[in-house]
């Protein structure tokens, strides 16, 4: 099945783009070819403008510390695991405890100088090369576990963000009940009665040929299917279509 996610708001939008671009430096950053690092180097960056924009750590406190009121609510209560609970407030603890100590996320990188000045190279298209940056050539040229040491070090202030976006989409994630749903015609609606919701998750079969087109507010939520298939642009389909679907609202 394929998932796709749609945001009800900005912040779980911030929150999703931070999850892929941390998977993205998490593959790129391993050993390998310099061109692949340069990728990781580049994903940095991208990490560092995406938390320049919002107060990204003041948000993710703000849902974990509310999360974790939700969560003490259950203690003592029946039917819940309460080791399971206390090792997930533990978690929570260590988790919100790591980035509040911090400052700002990944300030670090943006006071070592050459990283600063790498970052201003790799915004002008082709500006790392050897004749622009032979610094940066330099340490392509160094041996694969040397420069995963340095990538592992530059990554080192972020991952207590990581570590709590994480955490907060995980168990935003976990509130939602999947469900069996028919788009009759290829199009799906929902009222919502003004219940308010933070995302949306819909899987679907790789073998239906299809994605969804999403449109969400707090009052309904509109799904629509289409395909694409060459260099034609994508088209609505007509025929029912059988997916999955998930409200979360932690």
């Amino acid at each position: 099945m394929i998932l796709y996610e749609y945001p009800f708001n900005e912040r779980i939008r911030a929150y999703l783009r931070l999850e892929y671009l941390f998977d993205r430096l998490s593959y790129f950053a391993r050993e390998g070819d310099p061109r692949q690092h340069q990728i990781a180097v580049a994903t940095l960056f991208d990490i560092l403008d995406a938390t320049e924009r919002t107060d990204i750590k003041t948000s993710v406190l703000q849902d974990l510390e509310r999360q974790r009121v939700a969560l003490l609510a259950l203690r003592d209560h029946p039917g819940v695991a309460q080791d399971a609970l206390e090792a997930m407030l533990t978690d929570m603890e260590r988790t919100v405890g790591a980035l509040a100590a911090q400052g700002r996320a990944g300030q670090p990188l943006r006071e070592n100088e050459w990283l600063v000045s790498l970052r201003g190279r790799l915004a002008v298209p082709g500006g790392a090369t050897q004749v622009d940056m032979p610094s940066y050539h330099a340490w392509q040229h160094k041996a694969g576990p040397a420069r995963c040491a340095d990538l592992q070090a530059w990554s080192a202030p972020l991952r207590p963000l990581q570590d709590a976006v994480s955490m907060a989409l995980r168990l935003l994630r976990e509130s939602g009940r999947r469900s069996d749903i028919v788009a009759e015609q290829g199009g799906y609606q929902q009222m919502l009665a003004g219940k308010l919701f933070q995302l949306l998750r819909v899987w679907i079969d790789p073998a239906a040929g299809v994605f969804p087109e999403i449109s969400a507010n707090k009052y309904m939520i509109w799904i629509r299917f289409s395909a694409q298939d060459g260099d034609a642009k994508p088209q609505q389909v007509a025929r029912d279509i059988g997916f999955q679907m998930s409200l979360c609202s932690a």
